[in-house]
């Protein structure tokens, strides 16, 4: 079965734990996961800047080694991604931003990419959102 995540919750909520304890049972059953789409709040797993307390586990490191490991397709809304101030290379110039901090792994693009993969996929799962 072919699936596409969805992650809505920014890197430190409940949902975007289980969003990710899914995505490891879906390859683990020998699944495909079409692309992991991060959009609303979700967009800050994709930050480099994020730091947390000692005491709590960093999922956004998690989803961003997760990622890699296992060569997944992970997008970050564009849209999204600007409001929230997660910038990649490009973005920063057009904009005139010094920082750039979209994590490696991630590429930043519209929904169109969502779109795209729900019509590869045989499930869309999301995770978080209001």
């Amino acid at each position: 079965m072919k699936f596409v995540i969805s992650v809505l919750s920014s890197s430190n909520a409940p949902s975007t734990r289980r969003a990710l304890r899914f995505a490891q049972a879906v390859l683990a059953a020998g699944h495909e996961i079409v692309r992991v789409f991060f959009y609303q709040d979700g967009v800050l797993t994709a930050s480099n800047n994020l730091v947390l307390a000692q005491d709590q586990q960093d999922i956004a490191k998690q989803w961003q080694a997760f990622i890699t490991e296992n060569k997944l397709d992970a997008v970050v809304c564009i849209a999204a991604a600007l409001r929230r101030g997660v910038l990649d290379q490009a973005e920063a110039q057009r904009y005139q931003r010094d920082a750039v901090n979209l994590a490696d792994g991630y590429q930043l693009s519209g929904l169109g990419q969502l779109h795209d993969a729900l019509q590869q996929a045989d499930r869309c799962i999301s995770f978080g959102g209001e």
